[in-house]
């Protein structure tokens, strides 16, 4: 059976450039142009892993790594974030919030789907 990936940012291009690179590979992609609407989804449909992006409105992506991890159904869910925060700081603050992982923008394909598949249980 295919995992399913949430893939969030408030870039429709970024999102559709994650989507078209994970379902080549036969991964199912949910998508959401924020947290919130991340958040909502997650809830409502089972996802084995979240790609997110950290600055958007309304909810960001730390705050979305946060927010999942309060839910019992995410306590172990692999959460990426992809974004074109680099910092140090900004990486400890996603460490802490129980991020799995930290990818820069703009994201290599490849790369992508090694880091993907290095998370994901089989």
């Amino acid at each position: 059976m295919a995992k399913t990936i949430l893939a969030v940012d408030d870039s429709s291009s970024l999102r559709q450039m994650v989507a078209f690179t994970l379902k080549g590979q036969g991964f199912n992609v949910i998508e959401a142009a924020d947290g919130e609407e991340a958040l909502a989804k997650a809830r409502t449909t089972p996802v084995n892993l979240v790609l997110t992006d950290q600055n958007m409105p309304r909810m960001d992506g730390i705050t979305l790594v946060k927010s999942l991890r309060a839910l019992p159904a995410y306590a172990r869910t692999p959460i990426l974030l992809l974004t074109t925060e680099a910092g140090e700081d900004m990486k400890s603050k996603g460490r802490a919030a129980g991020a799995t992982g930290w990818l820069v923008k703009p994201f290599d394909p490849a790369k992508l789907l090694d880091v993907v598949r290095k998370v994901l249980p089989a």
